[in-house]
């Protein structure tokens, strides 16, 4: 079994948490596939994020607000 570093964003209302994975790779046909622990950390952020509770969110990695931009 092989392990990749990945980033995934969580994407919740108004902000963007990017957060680091590890992809695990092997020779079924469900690869590359999250461990359930890290499963358990993507949920934790996006219902941390849910929660107004950026604190708790941004332990896990940088969380970005989105604003619009103004197009004239």
């Amino acid at each position: 079994m092989k392990h990749r570093k990945k980033i995934k964003y969580i994407h919740e209302g108004r902000y963007v948490a990017e957060v680091e994975v590890d992809l695990l790779e092997d020779d079924t046909g469900w690869s590359p596939y999250l461990s359930v622990d890290d499963a358990h950390k993507l949920d934790d952020v996006r219902d941390a994020i849910r929660q107004g509770d950026l604190e708790s969110a941004a332990k896990y990695g940088r969380i970005y607000e989105l604003r619009p931009v103004v197009h004239q």
